[in-house]
């Protein structure tokens, strides 16, 4: 599948979510994933309510970076925040709560996660459903290379923490910069840790 193919099938389903499910919301990381998912859906449903899920371990650039996006695009915007005590996981089970909270009022969510960002996700489907909540994931077989081509076509702003060669940006606890070209995408990801290249919980427990 091309490019122009999976951008036109992201956007169809997007306009079919929107319409089958009016209690929907966005969720956001404001990483270059979630910027495409953004933009993306924003020229479907303007209005359409974003959400974040922010911990106190989050880098300043990115609570810096958010703010500036709120007032650029004029988001209908809830951010929910969830402290982590020193030595404590990042993610996790807050994450999920917090998550829960977000969408306890909507039928259905709109994520920005793909396949190939990691072999947890190999197996995800772009409509997925768990306990009553229904999650959308358009740009699920977007590659990494797609998602930068459209942030460059569309002169997208992202964090810059990606100019400091992160790949995959979480907060400062579980993100850590490319080492070496042949890492994989996730590779940076709670390195050295049982959890390497895994999940931060949301897209793999019940919402509900």
């Amino acid at each position: 599948m091309n490019f122009l193919q999976k951008l036109e099938n992201a956007q169809n389903l997007i306009k079919d979510s929107i319409k089958k499910y009016p209690k929907i919301a966005l969720g956001c990381s404001f990483g270059k994933d979630s910027m495409v998912l953004l933009h993306l859906t924003l020229s479907i449903k303007p209005d359409i309510l974003v959400f974040t899920l922010l911990s106190n371990t989050e880098f300043p650039e990115t609570y810096a970076f958010i703010k500036d996006m709120v007032i650029k695009y004029h988001l209908n915007y809830t951010e929910y925040s969830f402290n982590q005590r020193e030595g404590e996981k990042c993610c996790g089970k807050p994450k999920v709560e917090m998550a829960k909270l977000a969408l306890k009022d909507y039928d259905a969510w709109i994520s920005g996660v793909r396949k190939t960002e990691g072999i947890t996700r190999a197996n995800f489907e772009l409509v997925e459903k768990k306990d009553g909540l229904v999650k959308i994931n358009p740009i699920l077989d977007f590659a990494e290379v797609d998602i930068w081509r459209y942030l460059a076509l569309h002169l997208i702003p992202v964090n810059p923490m990606y100019t400091k060669g992160y790949r995959s940006l979480g907060c400062s606890r579980c993100s850590f910069p490319e080492e070496n070209e042949c890492e994989t995408e996730r590779a940076g990801r709670w390195k050295g840790t049982p959890d390497a290249c895994g999940e931060c919980g949301i897209h793999t427990h019940s919402l509900r």
